[in-house]
């Protein structure tokens, strides 16, 4: 970023030719990125592993939540639902990009974000597993572990998802029982 930051300085984007340049060097990387996202997609439904996967997620108090709620998924619905929004991601940022660039007229984020999105989309847990054939084992084990939010670090309940039997058990006695996910 330090580099792309430096050769910014050094561009001239009122040319209108450096300018389209850099608007088709934005969307090509935004069409690789949605590419990757799409193979995993292909991958995980081609893969078909309805293996079950049960954890417990932490009560949101920002949506009303009091209680932890248990889930119990399979491994081709969860790496699915994760697909989603990593791509729901990419879609709010091309929307933001554009509000920045075609309405407020900044030229220079548009730059810095050609390799932010591809970097982001081969980092992603989900794409190592499925596009690089990394084990799902250890930092990559589902479900994956987030960093906690502002909110979460604040408050100090930054728990996260929990995977171990007796929370998963006392998860599904109190409240509604284990929510099965569609």
């Amino acid at each position: 970023m330090l580099g792309m930051m430096q050769l910014a300085k050094k561009i001239d984007f009122e040319n209108p030719d450096v300018l389209f340049w850099v608007r088709v060097g934005y969307l090509g990387c935004q069409a690789v990125a949605l590419a990757i996202y799409f193979i995993t997609k292909a991958k995980i439904n081609s893969k078909n592993d309805l293996t079950t996967l049960k954890y417990v997620e932490p009560a949101n108090p920002m949506s009303g939540e009091s209680e932890p709620k248990a889930v119990v998924t399979t491994v081709k619905e969860y790496d699915l639902k994760q697909v989603d929004a990593a791509l729901k991601g990419v879609f709010q940022g091309l929307a933001m990009m554009g509000f920045m660039h075609l309405y407020m007229k900044y030229t220079n984020p548009l730059f810095m974000q050609t390799i932010s999105t591809v970097k982001g989309a081969l980092e992603t847990d989900i794409v190592k597993i499925h596009l690089f054939g990394v084990p799902a084992s250890g930092d990559l084990k589902r479900p994956f572990k987030a960093a906690p939010n502002l909110l979460q670090q604040l408050t100090g309940a930054g728990a996260g998802v929990k995977t171990d039997k007796a929370s998963i058990d006392a998860a599904e006695v109190s409240g509604a029982g284990g929510v099965k996910e569609d």
